[in-house]
Formats: C-alpha cells, structure tokens, sequence
C-alpha cells in the first residue's frame, strides 16, 4: 500500500528532530577533524607545528605538555589537510630525530573535546589579543639539559646580538628552552654564540629558528608578562579638578612711577 506523503514528511521531520536533538547521530555532521604529532623536545614541536601549518589549512590549537620531554601540538580543520598537516608534521619530527607517535581523529565526539585539552579552549583568548606581535621577525629557541646553561646563554645571546628574550618554557626531565625574537641574522648569530656558551655550562638537546612564524604559531608560543601590552584604560569622567587658590598681586600705580628726564639722565 503506498504511503500518505504528508505521513511521510512528518516521519522524515521526527528523525531530523531526533538527530539534532541527539549528540551522537548529530556530530557526525561536523566535518572538522583534530591532528596530534608528539615529539621529545619543546623546539623540535614548535618547528613540526610550523612545518604543520605552512603545509596545510589547519589551525593551531596549541601544545599538550605531559612531563618527561613529551610535547605534543595539536591541529584541527577538514579532514585531508589535517591529514596532509600530519604527515608532514611526522617527517619534519622524524628528520629532527625526536619523533613520538601521532594520530588523525575524523569528527571528534563533542564529549572528547571537552575532556581532554584539544578543543579551541586550550588557549587563553584574553593572552592572544594583548600579545605582541612579531611575526614580522624570526623566533629562535634554544633548549638545553638543566636550567643554569639556559640562563647563561641567554643571557649571552643578549649581549652579543640584537634579540629580545621573550620567555622560557620547562618540559620536564631536565629540558629547559629560552625563546628569542629578532630579524632572522640576528636571530642566527645569537644562537650560535647561545650554543657554545650553553655546551660549555651543560648540554645542548635542540635548536631552531623559524622564520617569519604565522600568527597561530606565534599566539601559541609562551610570552613574558612584561611583554605582554596592556591596554589602556578609559577616562573616566567627569573629572573632578581642584583649584588651588591663586594669591592676588596689587600693581603698583603706574602714574606715580618716576620717569627719566634729558636732564636727570645728564
């Protein structure tokens, strides 16, 4: 018996009803997919996430940091340019020799990304819009074993070059990196004078300079609070103004003044 049209309108607009209402049958509809590449050491995983970005169409998210050396960057957009970002992210990360693991996840379930810090929430979004900006420039970042030779070549690279030390970052097991801005020659020559002071303190783990970062790369790196701009703060009105009293001078009486003569002169 063939259906009554109008019965079968109202079934199909039921189960549409049903599938918004319906978290599981409804993310399934969502085309962005989320890309994880984990690596061994801080500047390593900032590059990878460089070399991620500039290969594809994907946003930054920011990095996951577990201890013991492990970082992890993490990605979203379409599926295939996540995907393409990925795979380029496990060469570069293989290359660099500090390559951990990485995963690809089609359509996250909404519940996942609440649990665990892959959703856009992982970066402050107050600390991205007072940041400064600098992807005009290079960023450096040099990582050494134990805090003492990050301190001593940074504070080299200061003096030897004109960089800004913008932050450090700590990953555990030892790992410290100090992070620079400048134009690109500056930024190279800092490190290089950086690295033989840091290998004569302790140890060198990873070095790298990424020129001209974009800005999901650069709203993910750590930014001293110093350097962080502040925005004005309006001017309250009305403004009240005290009026200091002002004291009264009496002039003297211009007519009563003595004036110079020829003879009184002579």
């Amino acid at each position: 018996m063939p259906q009554d049209p109008l019965r079968r309108r109202n079934t199909l607009s039921s189960t549409d009803a049903d599938n918004h209402s319906d978290p599981r049958r409804n993310y399934r509809l969502n085309p962005t997919s989320l890309g994880l590449v984990s690596t061994l050491s801080f500047p390593v995983i900032v590059s990878t996430a460089d070399a991620m970005l500039k290969s594809a169409g994907v946003t930054l998210v920011g990095y996951e940091k577990i201890g013991n050396g492990h970082c992890t960057a993490i990605v979203r957009g379409a599926i295939a340019e996540v995907r393409i970002a990925v795979q380029a992210g496990m060469e570069h990360a293989q290359k660099e020799g500090q390559f951990l693991s990485s995963l690809v996840i089609p359509r996250p379930f909404p519940n996942l990304e609440v649990i665990f810090p892959i959703g856009s929430h992982l970066l402050d979004p107050a600390q991205q819009n007072h940041r400064s900006r600098i992807s005009n420039q290079a960023i450096g970042l040099l990582e050494t074993r134990g805090f003492p030779p990050m301190v001593g070549a940074a504070d080299i690279m200061l003096k030897s070059a004109n960089v800004q030390l913008t932050a450090y970052e700590t990953i555990g097991a030892g790992l410290c990196t100090v992070i620079i801005q400048g134009r690109v020659a500056d930024v190279a020559m800092a490190l290089q004078i950086g690295i033989a002071e840091a290998n004569r303190i302790g140890e060198v783990t990873a070095v790298t300079v990424i020129p001209r970062p974009l800005e999901d790369l650069e709203q993910s790196l750590p930014l001293a609070s110093c350097l962080i701009e502040e925005q004005p703060q309006p001017l309250k009105l009305p403004i009240e103004v005290k009026e200091t009293e002002k004291e009264l001078v009496e002039l003297p009486d211009l007519g009563k003044l003595p004036t110079k003569t020829k003879d009184s002169s002579s």
